[in-house]
This record gives structure tokens, sequence and C-alpha cells, in this order.
């Protein structure tokens, strides 16, 4: 569909050229069909954004060719103009999938308006459909877990492509902060390559001490120290043909960095205490959050290390720079825990989705999936609401972006949602273009002055604030 493509179907003339200068200003491109034979083809060739069809027109009348329209392009939005405005011909014309209904003689404030509403309603639809399509695609691929639409995202999974086709001596070193999720990366990268079904061995490199951490990379055969009472299989060994991923290898001190550099030139090793030399057949993955460079240059990490774990390097991204993917996130982990903790939890306030929209987000994807944990975990309504996410996260917020909320089982919002999140956007848009003038801003959004300090009301605002 063409975002600023407006297809006009009436008889009357007159009509049809009100709409061309009434729309025409707002930056829309008006085409026009005299009846509803014509405007059924145009609709299929031109695929408009929005649809203005008259009942009452020779060759085919406007309902005949709107339940046409709606079974050839479903999601273009078609709003009835008619002359004899009763009951029946509105109902049937909502049954048979109108966006809208208008009486004429028409009001051309509402025209806007309605033109507006129905071009961002289809933009947003658009939007979703996109994120769900981007999900559908992650669920037949869930064993990675990895969700993303942004650029950045899109660049690592074009690298992991890329990862996939070379031989496991080639290593790579993902750099990134904490949270951003480099172990998921990592396994993303052992099941597309070409050993998946060979094990994936995982091992953080600063939550043991030196010697342990030895132990559990290379193993150690009987006797080798004290308390070693029978022979130990190490990482690089069990990794077999698969992957061993050393997580925070910037922590990794210089005694065990110097080996490591051994077992990356030589592509073997020796348990402790043994003489065997044992092929190194695994791919392996480090990683860290520290600024190697920085390290380097402190005489805290291996130059020569450093080159020979980076042959492939990828760089992952902070959630605060990368926003565009909370909502694939936000939809992933709602469903995920409401599955574990067997609750129906349908979607998320839209209030809330805006706090999270506008938070940095400090702990990275990691920090939002806590979230969203514990929120499933406290929430005792249908709707994630902002009793269950901590103060702190509420208070990041100024509470002045509106978006549609969540529904995580169809990723589509209800029509209310739509319609209040929609409302309360052109209302603020009002607000603002007047700088709080009420009475003007009901003139131009071609509304009673009470109803509009009604919905002011109803979503909280204060004339006040739009004055400066």
């Amino acid at each position: 569909m063409k975002n600023n493509l407006v297809l006009i179907v009436d008889d009357e003339q007159p009509i049809r050229y009100a709409f061309k200068k009434t729309l025409e200003p707002l930056k829309f491109t008006v085409i026009e069909a005299e009846n509803g034979l014509d405007g059924v083809k145009i609709s299929l060739e031109k695929e408009p954004s929005l649809i203005f069809l008259d009942v009452t027109m020779p060759e085919m009348n406007g309902l005949d060719a709107l339940g046409k329209i709606r079974s050839q392009q479903p999601k273009i939005p078609i709003v009835i103009i008619t002359g004899y405005g009763n009951m029946e011909t509105a109902i049937k014309a909502m049954q048979l999938g109108a966006y809208d209904y208008l009486t004429k003689p028409l009001d051309i404030d509402k025209v806007r308006i309605t033109t507006q509403r129905a071009i961002e309603m289809t933009q947003m639809k658009t939007k979703i459909d996109e994120l769900q399509h981007e999900l559908e695609q992650h669920k037949k691929t869930e064993r990675t877990n990895l969700i993303g639409q942004h650029p950045k995202m899109q660049e690592i999974f074009k690298k992991i492509g890329v990862i996939s086709t070379t031989p496991n001596t080639t290593n790579i070193l993902i750099l990134g902060e904490t949270g951003t999720g480099k172990e998921l990366v990592a396994k993303a990268i052992h099941e597309s390559g070409q050993h998946p079904d060979q094990p994936f061995q995982a091992i953080n490199c600063t939550v043991l001490p030196e010697n342990l951490l030895e132990s559990e990379l290379f193993g150690h055969e009987r006797g080798a120290f004290t308390g070693a009472i029978n022979r130990k299989i190490g990482k690089f060994e069990l990794a077999g043909e698969g992957t061993l991923f050393l997580d925070e290898i910037g922590d990794m001190s210089e005694t065990l960095q110097k080996k490591l550099l051994r077992v990356t030139q030589e592509r073997a090793f020796e348990r402790l205490g043994g003489n065997e030399q044992i092929k190194l057949n695994a791919r392996i993955i480090a990683a860290t959050h520290i600024n190697l460079d920085e390290a380097i240059k402190k005489g805290k990490f291996r130059e020569d290390l450093y080159y020979r774990l980076n042959v492939f390097e990828m760089v992952l991204p902070n959630l605060k720079d990368k926003k565009e993917d909370i909502p694939l996130l936000v939809n992933y982990f709602l469903n995920k825990y409401c599955t574990e903790f067997g609750k129906n939890i349908s979607g998320i306030a839209s209030e809330v989705f805006s706090v999270l929209m506008e938070y940095d987000f400090p702990g990275n994807v990691r920090e939002l999936e806590n979230l969203i944990e514990r929120a499933v975990a406290l929430e005792r309504s249908e709707i994630l609401t902002t009793e269950s996410f901590p103060p702190y996260i509420l208070q990041s917020s100024n509470q002045e972006s509106v978006d549609i909320p969540l529904r995580f089982k169809e990723f589509i919002p209800s029509k209310q949602f739509v319609i209040e999140a929609f409302e309360k956007k052109f209302l603020i848009e009002r607000l603002k273009e007047t700088r709080g003038n009420v009475s003007e801003a009901a003139r131009i959004s071609g509304i009673e002055r009470q109803s509009l300090q009604r919905l002011m009301k109803k979503y909280n605002l204060q004339s006040e604030d739009f004055k400066k």
C-alpha cells in the first residue's frame, strides 16, 4: 500500500472534488473512481492506503464494492460515505469490514481526522505485522532465542551466517556489556555451525579460583594434586568437535592466559598431572565486557592472546541503542514466563510499555528479562500493570509517550486499545499545536469543547502542561 494514496469512489464529481481539495493540502495524493466497478479495479491496481466509498452508485453499489475489495485486499481501511444514513446500512457496512461510516453532507474536519487516523492505523498494523513475522521467524529457530530486527542485530545475524561456514580452528571474540546476550550469540554460532550435534561447553572465567578453573578447563589425572582422587575430563576435551565458550575472558589470570595462548597456538593440551597430548577439536569462542585494548595497555591482558582469539570479532549493541527490539523482546519474555508460571496474562498496559521504551536499561536485555519475569510472577490481573514493576523503573519515565499495548498471543492489540492510543496521541498533538487552548483544540479537532474536556480528563491531560 502507498502511504499517501487515497482513493475516492463516488459518482458525484463535486464530492470527489471536495475530497481532493481537503486532502491534498495534507500531502495526500487523491485518485478517483466514479462507480463501484471502477473503484474495485483501481484499488487492485493502485493499492491505496485508504478508500472512501459511496453507497449509492451505478454499475456496482458501494456495499458490493466493499465486499469485493475486502475479499481481495483485507488490509486497506475503507470508509463508507452515504447521503442516506440509516441504521441498516451502517450495520451492513461494519459487518462487511468497513473502517468507519460517514454521512453526507460531509464534515470536512471529520474527513481530515478520519483520514489521518485510518492512515496511522494502517501504518501501525503494518508495523505489527512485521513484528509478528519477525517473531514467527524466530519461533522457527527458537533454540537460539536470538531476537532482533534492529539493523545492528541484523548484522550480528549475518556474521553468524558467515562464521557458521568456517572450520572450528577459527576462534571468535564477542565483545559487549553485561546482559547483551554474549552467550546466546555463542550458542547461535554453535547451532548454526558444522557440528551442532556436538557439545556446547560454557564456563565463566570469574566464578572459580585460578587452580579450580585450570582443572575445569584442562582436566586432571588422578593424584595430580591433593584431592584429585579420580581422573577428571576438562572442558577442552568435553567439547569434542563442538564449542567451548569462555565467558569474561578479560578477567582470566595471567598464568591461565599464557596456557590458553599455547592451546590456541598448538591446538593441543595436556591434563594436569598428565603427559598425553590431547588434540583440541572444538571451536573457542571467548567473550568479555572489558575493554581489551585498555587492558592490554595496562598489562592486564596478553596482546598475543588477544590476536589469537580475535580471528573473528563481534560487538553486541546495548539495548538502549536498539530500542526498536524492545516490543519483540517483551513479547518473547512475556510468553516464556506465562508458560513457565502457568499464567494467562494477555498483554502489557500502554503506560508500562511507554516506560520500558524510555528506560535506558543499564543491565541490557538481561535486565529487561528479569523485569518481565518479576512482573509476570507478581501480576494478578490479565495484563502487566505498573503495580508489578519496581519503582525505579516507573520513576525513570516522564510518561509522555503513547504506545499500543502488546498482546503476545496474537501480537495484535484489541480495537479499544488501538482507539484509545490514537485518541490520546491525537489529543496531545492538538493541545501542543494550540499551546493548551482547549477551545481552539476542540475547533480544529471537529468536536465539542465539553467532549474534548472529557477526553482530557480521561487521559489525565492538563491544558497548563501545553502552554510553554
